[in-house]
């Protein structure tokens, strides 16, 4: 069975579904939102999406009927009500006055990630902090551990800005949480946010010619998956290189090696096999952030990342200069799907072997998703 493929992009969410050997596109949704990332409830089919920015404000907005429509919960005000509080004018033009104070007004800019688990959704934001709800997206309250964490003094801005832009959750354990921050790291707690353990070291004391500084993987961590089964084995696409942890992040294993480049923003891993994983190279953060060699291929390893090899039948192999953003690849029990900034959307249903491209001129691309 074909769930349907969740497509956030900078025009608004879209969503893809199959009839026989047809692909529909139905959208957009949420307002023309810019929208970062999507989740779902499989037991009720809620949906979920989050995204905003500078001038429309931080939200998530929610569908209770499988995505006919849709229902915002603001979290951050922005410029847009603003200038709805000080001209009459805009306020007759549009219809309507700005939104009430929002309560977190000021604090943050967009949300940028979302996880639901355990009966609980989590919201990542930039700037980087985390946010719980209990009540399925209508009320929210900031993880306070993690902005509280020592180092948070120290924490940079990556190209996009200081973001938490990927949430991980234990399949066994609700209370444990991965989570990454461009530019700060990879973060975890045991606890259900309480307390909080900065994980980031490598797991040998060499130093790789990878930018990367001391014992540490790079802070700028571009996205990260949990791989399948029991235990705490995750995958990393960071700035500088494609890592494994055999230990829940407390020690990192460059497998980098075999990959064209060591730069990329997604990585998926099997729903079933805990050693198969693909990322998408990208030819480097100065020089176009496109696939080496303007040759789009999908790499593929069925080891934890010690070997990979390239798939590219049905993928555009010359004068290719798309970029594949972070939050733009996923899996289900069917295939692997991901998303381009030129407004694509390519299927596998055979793990990555080969791929059709399913929808074409949507706006750029920021997220694809499952509907479990």
């Amino acid at each position: 069975m074909v769930h349907k493929v969740l497509v956030g992009t900078t025009k608004g969410a879209f969503l893809l579904g199959k009839d026989g050997q047809e692909w529909s596109v139905n959208g957009p949704f949420c307002d023309g939102w810019p929208i970062n990332h999507f989740a779902n409830d499989p037991e009720t089919g809620t949906l979920w999406a989050a995204g905003g920015g500078e001038f429309p404000g931080a939200g998530v907005w929610r569908s209770d009927d499988n995505g006919e429509s849709w229902v915002l919960t603001l979290l951050a005000n922005g410029k847009f009500d603003e200038m709805l509080a000080n001209s009459p004018e805009m306020v007759e033009y549009v219809g309507h006055g700005p939104a009430p104070d929002a309560p977190f007004k000021g604090q943050i800019d967009a949300i940028w990630s979302l996880k639901y688990v355990g009966g609980r959704l989590y919201a990542g934001a930039k700037p980087a902090a985390l946010f719980a709800s209990d009540d399925r997206g209508d009320t929210w309250a900031r993880v306070q551990g993690l902005s509280d964490h020592p180092s948070g003094d120290s924490w940079q801005p990556g190209g996009a800005g200081l973001t938490l832009h990927t949430i991980v959750a234990d399949r066994a354990d609700p209370a444990k949480l991965w989570v990454g921050i461009s530019a700060a790291g990879v973060f975890a707690t045991a606890d259900g946010g309480k307390t909080w353990d900065r994980r980031n070291r490598k797991s040998n004391a060499e130093t790789a010619d990878h930018g990367q500084c001391g014992h540490e993987v790079g802070h700028c961590v571009h996205n990260m998956v949990q791989a399948a089964g029991a235990g705490e084995v995750l995958y990393q696409q960071n700035h500088h290189g494609t890592y494994r942890s055999p230990d829940g992040g407390r020690s990192w294993h460059d497998i980098t090696k075999g990959l064209p480049s060591n730069f990329g923003f997604p990585i998926a891993a099997h729903p079933t096999d805990p050693n198969t994983l693909w990322v998408l190279p990208l030819n480097g953060d100065s020089i176009g952030r496109f696939p080496p060699g303007a040759s789009a291929a999908v790499y593929k390893s069925t080891d934890g990342g010690e070997t990979w090899a390239a798939k590219t039948q049905g993928l555009p192999t010359k004068n290719c200069y798309f970029t594949v953003l972070r939050q733009a690849m996923a899996t289900d029990a069917t295939g692997v799907y991901f998303g381009t900034n030129s407004g694509s959307v390519f299927a596998s249903a055979d793990e990555g072997e080969t791929w059709n491209e399913i929808a074409r001129h949507l706006p750029t691309v920021l997220c694809v998703e499952m509907q479990d």
